[in-house]
């Protein structure tokens, strides 16, 4: 038998205050070991979120290996095709026939070409009497084969010519107004100049490479030159770019969002901003046309969307970044925007840590959220009060449980815990997350404004970085 300590109290009342001491000191024990086990899941997450970042399928990684799978694949249907064209070219050899227009063995049928494409018929002389006999000739039909062209870009000079009169009678000389040109005695007309805005801003081809081009078609055009053009362009698309940013404040709902943009300083790049602004009612039956406004910052201050947004009042999509909070107080002027919440940002910090530690409750919430993003899909593009009606009726139940799952959830786990500070981004928001339940025009994702952005996202790699702050607000305009 184990001998019982000497130092044991002796009284009722002593027993009990130890009791408790021991009971309070295992309890600080208990929370001390769970800290640790909260924060070596968070190490441990941490790491697998940093080795993603380094060698997962990022949307960067991932698009670099489709790049590579196309290219591949690219290799191996021309090695195909030259194997194909070289049997063929032994058939013909051996005299074996075979019909003109038949796909390749191994080749799936053609489609037909684009309908929309203007067709050019080219007949083909035909004899005008029989070869055998010499008779006359009935026509039975016909057998067209189509086959996909393109003229290359022909370059032209326009002369413009007025002619000068001059009346006998009273000797007055008569000409013809000057030609408008979209720049002031410029030589580029509108076509010329809209295909190099495009492929600047919209193919993301640098100017010194479009004019590496054109000298190859045997036309010098220096970047200086190109680069006047396009200064002269923004100035005359200003009141076109009024009237957008007019249309789109006009909305009762916007999306916004930004990204970086890289800004050449003195020896080194700034990460600018640019912003977007998107109006698009066609998920509640609007009418009106979508339209995106930008606009470039040197920075990521909070005076700047409250500069873009000084005089709308509405609704306004967007992340929790904190430099909109200013736009949604209730003393604002003209009058406060009302936030709404993004379900895709909230879902994402989940999906992350389902991805990586396939953690349970990360799961869960994924399910609900999906579930819920199921329900919303069925009543897009319907009036703002029907979607209204049929969100009270299916979607807001899916959201009553989610929310009391989730704050049930989270109270089994440490503050440390991901999915405690995931969960977290959306229980201390709930209201801006739950709102679209009250407002049918509200939608569930800023996606709208996130895909405005895709184009720069995906043209940093070819221009590298603006060339100074002008060049941010024309890459903007």
């Amino acid at each position: 038998m184990t001998a019982a300590p000497d130092n044991l109290p002796d009284t009722v009342d002593a027993l009990r205050a130890a009791l408790e001491a021991e009971r309070l000191a295992r309890r600080e024990a208990e929370a001390r070991a769970s800290g640790a086990e909260a924060m070596i899941v968070h190490l441990k997450l941490l790491i697998a979120r940093l080795k993603r970042d380094k060698y997962g399928a990022s949307s960067e990684r991932g698009r670099k290996l489709i790049d590579q799978l196309e290219l591949e694949l690219g290799e191996l249907v021309a090695a195909a095709s030259e194997d194909a064209a070289k049997a063929e070219k032994a058939a013909d050899k051996e005299g074996r026939p075979r019909r003109p227009d038949s796909p390749p063995r191994g080749q799936p049928v053609r489609a037909p070409l684009p309908a929309h494409l203007p067709r050019e018929r080219v007949v083909l002389p035909s004899p005008a009497a029989c070869p055998c006999c010499g008779g006359k000739l009935s026509k039975l039909g016909e057998d067209t084969t189509e086959t996909l062209e393109v003229e290359p870009i022909k370059w032209k000079v326009i002369q413009t010519v007025r002619e000068r009169f001059s009346c006998r009678s009273c000797e007055t000389v008569t000409q013809p107004p000057a030609p408008f040109h979209p720049i002031a005695r410029g030589r580029a007309g509108p076509n010329l100049l809209a295909m190099i805005l495009e492929a600047k801003f919209g193919q993301h081809l640098p100017l010194n490479r479009q004019s590496e081009t054109y000298a190859f078609q045997g036309i010098e055009l220096s970047v200086s030159t190109i680069a006047g053009w396009v200064g002269a362009c923004t100035a005359n698309l200003e009141p076109l770019n009024a009237l957008i940013e007019a249309h789109v404040l006009a909305a009762e709902r916007l999306h916004g969002d930004d990204t970086t943009v890289p800004v050449l300083a003195k020896g080194k790049t700034i990460t600018g901003r640019a912003w977007t602004y998107v109006r698009d009612d066609r998920p509640f039956g609007g009418r009106a046309p979508p339209a995106a406004m930008f606009r470039y910052s040197r920075d990521r201050t909070a005076e700047h969307p409250n500069r873009h947004l000084a005089g709308y009042a509405g609704i306004l999509q967007a992340d929790a970044y904190a430099g909109y909070n200013a736009l949604y107080e209730a003393d604002r002027q003209p009058g406060p925007i009302t936030e709404a919440g993004c379900w895709a940002h909230g879902r994402r910090k989940l999906f992350e840590l389902a991805e990586l530690s396939r953690a349970p409750l990360a799961l869960e919430a994924v399910r609900r959220i999906d579930a819920i993003f199921d329900a919303e899909r069925t009543i897009n593009n319907l009036p703002a009060d029907a979607r209204l009606i049929l969100r009270r009726q299916h979607v807001a139940p899916l959201v009553t449980e989610l929310e009391t799952w989730m704050r049930e959830s989270r109270g089994k786990l440490s503050r440390h815990a991901p999915v405690a500070k995931a969960m977290d981004y959306m229980l201390t928001r709930w209201e801006t997350f739950a709102r679209f339940l009250g407002d049918g025009r509200i939608c569930l994702t800023n996606n709208a404004a996130e895909r405005a952005l895709r184009g720069i996202a995906l043209g940093r790699k070819s221009w590298l970085f603006a060339g100074s702050d002008r060049g941010g607000d024309r890459a903007a305009a």
